[in-house]
């Protein structure tokens, strides 16, 4: 019998109160320390003014985020999000020869419209595996997927050591294990793995057995069922705080002001490149913006129009915005643009400047990206 699976993306409405927070999950205790509540509104602040999360302070409660009972994700947010299911579909799906693809919505029992101004309906972007072996290797199997998807959590992390696992049982005494992400104010969980047993679909497909059954050398068997369940807007969010960083502001005269960073990885990133205009004549510093944006989308590479902007701003409000935004790089296009064919290429993570010949970009951009998404 050859093992295989099938995944699942689907989104999940679930029933929760807004009035109150009773804590993590795992039974840890939120920390007291004012400088986590600091931390917390910074970030939420950032979110909020650069649209990775809509809605007020007040809907954006600690409550709310974890339950999927806010109002929503914004431009950014959902493409942080999109790329975070793209990378989980790519790794559990695309790459693997013997995993069925399934995608649905699923309303779990009860689930209904709300009620009252106290009551909302959260959703929530679920992924799932159900991975069928012989029994007799159930828990090899489980002990596979448990190191793979601690590898794929932290492989676009900042601090890969935030992404921790745990051995649990049921009460049945089926064996699993919880991968956590380590918020400031505890551990919450962001995928469950269990061993299920053959019973699962036994129960599922009562009857005939011979339906269920797989070969297993020369024995015909039920198989054991092994299930990943993953919440990808909780993962989502759990990279935001693992990417937001305070760093000495390089561009500030003030060198005690810090500047904000959301450090994504670029795999994750939902711009890749910011395009901007310096000094020069504006006509045909956008003409040449224009020709290099279509040119990056045709092989797929995020832009961020920033020529197109009516409102002035200065080099050091442009960096500052496009790091809140979490854009790999800047690219100036100026007179000398022109003149030369150069360009100036800022980087986020190192905020260093290159100039570039304007024909190189494009090559370089998808050799980066394709460096990140090996690493």
């Amino acid at each position: 019998m050859h093992s295989g699976g099938v995944a699942r993306a689907c989104r999940r409405a679930c029933r929760c109160w807004l009035s109150g927070y009773a804590g993590p999950t795992d039974g840890t205790q939120q920390p007291t320390d004012p400088e986590h509540a600091l931390a917390r509104e910074a970030l939420v602040d950032l979110c909020r003014r650069r649209h990775f999360l809509s809605g007020t302070p007040q809907q954006l409660s600690t409550a709310a985020l974890l339950s999927g009972c806010h109002s929503g994700f914004g431009p950014l947010g959902v493409e942080l999000r999109k790329n975070l299911a793209s990378q989980w579909w790519s790794s559990m799906v695309v790459f693997r020869e013997q995993v069925f693809a399934v995608d649905s919505l699923h309303h779990e029992p009860g689930s209904s419209q709300p009620r009252d101004s106290a009551f909302r309906v959260g959703e929530k972007t679920e992924a799932s595996l159900v991975w069928f072996t012989p029994t007799r290797t159930s828990s090899q199997w489980l002990d596979f997927w448990l190191r793979h998807r601690l590898l794929w959590w932290r492989k676009f992390a900042v601090s890969p050591s935030n992404f921790s696992s745990v051995d649990c049982q049921d009460g049945s005494g089926r064996k699993g294990c919880r991968l956590y992400y380590s918020f400031p104010w505890g551990k919450e969980p962001l995928e469950t793995l269990w061993d299920l047993g053959e019973q699962e679909l036994l129960n599922v497909y009562p009857g005939d057995v011979s339906a269920i059954q797989g070969r297993d050398g020369r024995k015909n068997v039920v198989p054991s069922v092994l299930s990943v369940n993953g919440d990808l807007d909780l993962g989502t969010l759990a990279y935001l705080y693992d990417s937001f960083q305070f760093t000495e502001n390089s561009f500030s005269r003030k060198k005690s002001l810090q500047r904000k960073v959301l450090k994504l990885h670029p795999c994750l990133a939902p711009i890749k490149v910011a395009l901007d205009v310096g000094k020069g004549p504006t006509v045909e510093l956008r003409q040449v913006c224009q020709g290099l944006l279509n040119e990056l989308l045709e092989n797929g590479i995020a832009v961020w129009p920033g020529y197109l902007e009516t409102a002035q701003s200065s080099l050091e409000q442009l960096y500052s915005k496009y790091d809140e935004m979490s854009i790999l790089f800047t690219v100036l296009i100026t007179e000398t643009t022109l003149e030369s064919g150069l360009i100036q290429l800022r980087s986020r993570d190192t905020t260093m400047k290159e100039m570039m010949h304007i024909s190189r970009l494009r090559d370089f951009l998808v050799k980066y990206l394709a460096s990140a998404g090996k690493a």
